[in-house]
C-alpha cells in the first residue's frame, strides 16, 4: 500500500493519479508498476476456505443438474 509522507496516510492504488501522485497533495507516491507488483505479492491466492465454498457450490450445482435431468425424464 503506497504511503504519502505529506498527507501521512496510506493511499489505495485507485486513489493515485495516472503518474503515481497523491490525489490530495500532488506529491509523487509510487509508480503504478510498483503498486501492481505489491498488490500481487500481498494476495497471491485465495484462502483455503474460499476453495471449500467453490467445491461445495460445484457439487450442489452438479446434484441439481442430475436431479433436473431425472425430473425431465421421469
Amino acid at each position: 500500500m503506497p504511503w504519502c509522507d505529506a498527507c501521512s496516510e496510506y493511499r489505495s492504488p485507485n486513489s493515485l493519479g495516472g503518474d503515481g501522485t497523491c490525489a490530495t497533495c500532488g506529491t509523487f507516491v509510487a509508480a503504478h508498476e510498483d503498486v501492481a507488483v505489491e498488490a500481487r505479492a500481498v494476495g497471491e491466492s485465495a484462502p483455503w476456505h474460499f476453495w471449500i465454498v467453490v467445491v461445495a457450490l460445484a457439487a450442489y450445482l452438479l446434484w441439481r443438474l442430475i436431479d433436473g435431468i431425472a425430473w425431465l425424464l421421469g
